[in-house]
């Protein structure tokens, strides 16, 4: 007993102080799992979340951007999203130029061929998975033609995300002249308390001025389709100083992964003032933001929306205050529409999801399910502003995962990523609540209780 006691009040301590010392800000059910697992079982619980335990990496808050106060003629959407990004130390609104949406796995994958061949100093990769498979070995032969050619090229991969699927043979790669580093392996990481915290972010940079993103990862699936139709995806290009912001938070990420041994070519802070062209803003999310940026912004905008809120996730299993954010924006008239995949590729998720569709189609918002995996992510508010890129709406997504959207401001391509989600939902069948068994809620509120964790 004395053994035992000693034990829990040692994890308990350290629980306490790492907390604190980080502000980890933790989901109550988090909380009350680590408490109670640290008293019954201190001795396995007390190693696992030394690995697992840390969600954020520091303290430290970055000095905040200055924004003006917003006019009485401004757009109030607008200008609370970016008053609000902006005390969270987000980089400031940039323009961009020469937006393309890619609607096809086709089309996306040309746009790459043409980046890698057209590049002549530099090629910066990151991606979740790259899989050995025809898209992935055809861009690894590029790779490796380009780096033998004397561009530096320098690859991104997640520790865990690596293994996922067929592996790609990165030693050719190496060979080649290609950098490659693995985002905190799971084994052989020494970046301790961080093996569940995940690079999610996708995107490509050529010589600092052609940036490629989105929520496809290097794999068939997300292209032209593995043995069947590829998967739904949205992707995009585009140009200007935006592609900068990338550049800056990829060598950021570069410089963590690889803790400062290989060297990067990071830009100087742009220094542009109010963009005269199509304006957007990157919004990063993840460990190294101290606070869970993307999430607060989609809290925000659910509760300042006034006409509809169009969004499309892959998963989708909210936390309550996101769920209660959305079913309120419903039930005071706004027009909330949610593409999801009938079926997709984590039946977990799919299972956990039916809670929260129940209350948000109660509420009056409409669910759709395509009959297609779709893989897309975006949120689309009032049509003014539009929030693309990597995160899923689930918990996992929004506080665990590294993640990259794009803030796209200029209504004209606000309206075009509209009109491709909308596009969407014409194939789409509409969700109807179904009755369901008490198991079945219990198992529900089972699984959502260790949805954070997972």
């Amino acid at each position: 007993m004395t053994l035992h006691l000693l034990s829990v009040m040692t994890g308990l301590a350290i629980y306490v102080a790492t907390s604190h010392a980080l502000h980890l800000r933790r989901h109550p059910s988090a909380a009350i799992a680590w408490v109670v697992l640290l008293i019954l079982l201190p001795y396995v619980v007390l190693p696992l979340y030394l690995i697992f335990g840390s969600r954020k990496l520091g303290n430290q808050r970055a000095k905040p951007c200055e924004l003006p106060l917003p006019g009485a003629d401004s757009d109030m959407l607008i200008s609370r999203m970016q008053q609000l990004a902006a005390v969270m130390a987000m980089p400031p609104v940039v323009s961009y130029q020469q937006l393309r949406i890619h609607e096809q796995g086709d089309g996306a994958l040309q746009v790459l061929r043409s980046m890698i061949d057209a590049a002549t100093r530099t090629i910066d990769f990151c991606t979740f998975i790259f899989a050995q498979d025809k898209p992935g070995e055809e861009i690894a032969m590029l790779l490796t033609r380009r780096a033998q050619a004397g561009i530096k090229v320098r690859l991104l991969i997640d520790g865990v995300g690596a293994y996922l699927g067929a592996r790609t043979d990165f030693t050719r790669l190496k060979r080649a002249g290609v950098e490659v580093v693995f985002f905190i392996p799971p084994v052989r990481s020494t970046l301790r308390g961080r093996s569940n915290l995940r690079n999610h972010r996708k995107m490509v940079i050529t010589d600092c001025e052609w940036l490629w993103s989105g929520g496809r990862n290097l794999a068939a699936d997300y292209f032209e389709g593995n043995a069947g139709l590829p998967w739904v995806d949205l992707s995009f290009d585009l140009r200007g100083k935006l592609v900068q912001q990338a550049q800056q938070q990829f060598d950021q990420d570069w410089i963590f992964a690889t803790e400062g041994k290989y060297s990067t070519q990071r830009l100087p802070d742009s220094q542009e003032g109010k963009p005269e062209s199509a304006a957007a803003q990157l919004i990063v999310s993840g460990p190294d933001q101290i606070d869970d940026t993307l999430y607060t912004l989609l809290v925000s905008s659910f509760f300042n929306a006034r006409k509809s809120i169009l969004a499309v996730s892959p998963y989708f299993v909210p936390d309550a205050t996101l769920l209660m954010s959305l079913t309120l924006a419903a039930r005071r008239g706004i027009a909330v529409d949610l593409l999801l995949p009938g079926k997709s590729n984590h039946s977990l998720a799919d299972f956990a999801r039916h809670r929260a569709l129940r209350e948000l189609t109660l509420a009056g918002a409409r669910v759709w399910f395509l009959p297609d995996m779709i893989h897309a992510k975006a949120v689309v508010i009032d049509d003014e502003v539009a929030l693309v890129g990597t995160a899923n709406l689930d918990q996992r997504s929004l506080f665990l995962n590294y993640e990259m959207m794009i803030a796209f401001y200029e209504k004209i391509d606000v309206q075009r990523f509209s009109l491709w989600i909308e596009r969407r939902i014409k194939s789409a069948v509409l969700y109807h609540v179904q009755p369901i068994t008490i198991w079945q809620e219990i198992a529900e509120g089972l699984l959502l209780w260790l949805a954070f964790q997972l």
